[in-house]
Order: C-alpha cells, then structure tokens, then sequence
C-alpha cells in the first residue's frame, strides 16, 4: 500500500500530521488522499475575487434564443452537480434532460395551465405585487425556445439491488445545494438560465418518466439569451446586510 499523510484541522491551523496508508481503515471508513492543491494567500484572494465578478453577472432570464449548444456542457454541468456534498452520500436527485420539441411543447402546456391557477386563482395579493416588478405572468414561451430543459428530481429513499429502501437523509438540502451548482456550472460554461417551479409540479414525473418516489424539485431552462435580451433592474443584498462576523476575529 502507497503511504500519504493528511492533515487534522483544529480550529484555524493544520495543527498536526498523521502518518496513513491508502487502503487503511479509519473511523470505520476506507480513505483514500485527499486531492487538494493548496495555493498562496494572494492566488485565493485574486481565484475569490474573479469568482464574484463573474458570478454577479449570473442573470435569471425568461428570453431565449432557439440556438442549440454541444449537450457535453449539459453532461459536465450535470456531474459538476452531482459533487455536491449531501446527506450520508446518499445523492437524493435526478436530472431529466430533454431537447425533444414534443416533450418542451407538452411541458409548457402543463405548467401554463397550474400557472394559470396559480396567478388567477391561489395565489396571495401580496405575492403577486412582489412579483409585479419582475414581470411573470402564466405564460411560459421559453419552455419551448429554449433548446434544454432539465427536470430536477428529489428521492426521498434510494431503493438498492434488491429492492431494500433506504432513507436518505436532509435531501431537500443536498439537492438545492446540487442546483446552486448546476446553475453556477452552466452560467461559467457560457449560458443562461431559468428557474422555474410550477405549482404543483407532479405532472413532471410522468413526462420526464420518474417514478412516484421521486418529487419534482425545480424545471431549470438552460440555452443562450435571446438577441437584444433584457432583465429586470434589480439590486443585491451588501455584505453587511447578508453577513456578520461573530466573536474575536483577526480577519
């Protein structure tokens, strides 16, 4: 077996080393090295920085343009997400992927028809005066412009080889978190997106052919912004008003 050694973290500082060997068996778990590429404090002050500035650009869009792009971004976007860390590596999700004409017309005529409830019917006077200046209504033109449409799904148990059930755990968490990543992984590959989750959304498990088990999370609309697109005039939150340090602190 190949030695490697791996660092204990306490509090802020590496504060010791521990000798390992690939294959060995620690805290009841097999390990193996950890892949991590420390950098200066100047590289991950410049990486932070260049992420925030291109991040901030990251849109919501609902114009988009009907010119395809190479599926292999959606496949790398897909397993960028499904790094994410989760409850138990239980990894509770699902992407359905369609580019098929039939299933996005068949999409849109569901979700305008529960958005037409929805704007028309259940929703509250108060939600629908925060929507207002975002311009929504029930009509839905970009589910079928917009060359790729990923159905999310949640599993609430993961059934193994023999058809045993198994709980997985915080998956409400573990597949929000797997979205955030899949819109930051296809924003950074170049394309917009569009998060859209119609209520209820129960009719996306027969389209997109999931089992009941399984929830609808969100329907994300993937593809490039239309000619000339617009977005509403929106601010972000500062720092201050998202965030606080707590405690002593020499940051």
């Amino acid at each position: 077996m190949v030695p490697l050694t791996y660092w204990r973290i306490t509090d802020k500082y590496c504060a010791s080393w521990k000798h390992a060997t690939i294959g060995e068996k620690r805290h009841g778990m097999q390990t193996i090295p950890l892949d991590f590429e420390r950098q200066t404090e100047s590289t991950m002050i410049e990486n932070s920085r260049a992420f925030y500035e291109r991040i901030k650009k990251r849109r919501t869009v609902r114009d988009f343009s009907a010119e395809t792009f190479p599926v292999e971004i959606v496949r790398s976007a897909v397993m960028a997400a499904g790094t994410a860390p989760n409850g138990a590596n239980m990894q509770p999700w699902h992407f359905a992927i369609t580019t098929d004409p039939r299933i996005k017309s068949t999409i849109r005529t569901q979700s305008e028809k529960e958005e037409h409830e929805f704007y028309n019917r259940r929703a509250p006077e108060e939600w629908l005066q925060a929507l207002a200046p975002l311009g929504t209504d029930e009509n839905k033109p970009f589910l079928e412009t917009a060359p790729v449409l990923i159905g999310v799904f949640l599993k609430q148990y993961t059934e193994d080889d023999e058809g045993v059930r198994k709980k997985n755990y915080y998956p409400s968490e573990s597949v929000g978190i797997a979205c955030g990543m899949l819109i930051s992984a296809l924003h950074f590959s170049g394309l917009a997106t569009l998060t859209h989750t119609p209520s209820p959304m129960k009719f996306l498990n027969e389209i997109f052919e999931r089992p009941k088990s399984e929830r609808p999370y969100l329907l994300l609309v993937v593809g490039y912004p239309s000619h000339g697109c617009e977005v509403p005039t929106i601010t972000k939150k500062s720092f201050d008003e998202i965030a606080s340090f707590v405690g002593d602190s020499n940051i």
